[in-house]
């Protein structure tokens, strides 16, 4: 139980700040409570906070499908409970946010899901890596970069949570959510595919639920 609601506080205040944080800065804010919400729950759930990392960590082997359903689960309902905290604080938009072109925006979700799934899993899931006090920063840095870069052309979620927060928030069109859940998903299972082809030795079955990223 301590692992899911880690999940679920950690996924709550991450999009809690993304629908609070505006401006040219907001990716600074949003990769820095991804970072210290990643130090204060790797220990204890793997802080996840993202069903498509959980995806990725399941094609790991470090988690069983049926936690990575139930950290999904979490996720998904902390992403839900933070943007309705975020309509108290703030009025929303009374219609939906941009609109897309879906082939740039899936690519783009794809490419930054796939470089922060391949992220955690080599700073936080290799033995040659483990116990190292940047796994955290280098996270959250990943998710900065990637929002910099790619957030113009898909909103930069990189995350299907986000994007059911974004949503409800009116942030995002759900007429759009099948373009969160199809790049952050298919980025994040390529990241591991790739993952375990490149590291034959690290591919382990999981041998119990209480496997998780670090």
């Amino acid at each position: 139980m301590k692992k899911y609601i880690t999940e679920f506080i950690g996924t709550f205040f991450l999009v809690l700040i993304i629908g609070l944080v505006g401006g040219d800065t907001a990716p600074i804010a949003i990769g820095s409570v991804l970072m210290v919400m990643i130090y204060a729950g790797g220990h204890i759930s793997g802080a996840h906070y993202n069903p498509a990392v959980t995806l990725a960590v399941l094609i790991r082997h470090r988690i069983s499908a049926q936690e990575a359903v139930i950290y999904m689960i979490c996720q998904l309902a902390g992403a839900a409970v933070a943007a309705a905290i975020v309509g108290i604080f703030k009025e929303l938009p009374t219609e939906a946010g941009q609109t897309l072109d879906a082939t740039k925006a899936v690519l783009a979700e794809l490419l930054g899901t796939f470089a922060l799934a391949y992220v955690v899993l080599n700073v936080a899931t290799v033995k040659a890596n483990e116990g190292n006090s940047y796994f955290g920063l280098a996270i959250g840095f990943t998710v900065l970069a990637m929002a910099y870069a790619l957030g113009g052309l898909s909103g930069g979620a990189f995350n299907p949570a986000v994007a059911v927060g974004a949503s409800v928030m009116k942030a995002f069109s759900w007429n759009n959510i099948w373009i969160y859940i199809v790049g952050c998903f298919a980025g994040a299972a390529l990241a591991a595919i790739l993952f375990n082809w490149i590291n034959p030795d690290e591919k382990l079955p999981v041998t119990s639920p209480e496997d998780k990223v670090r």
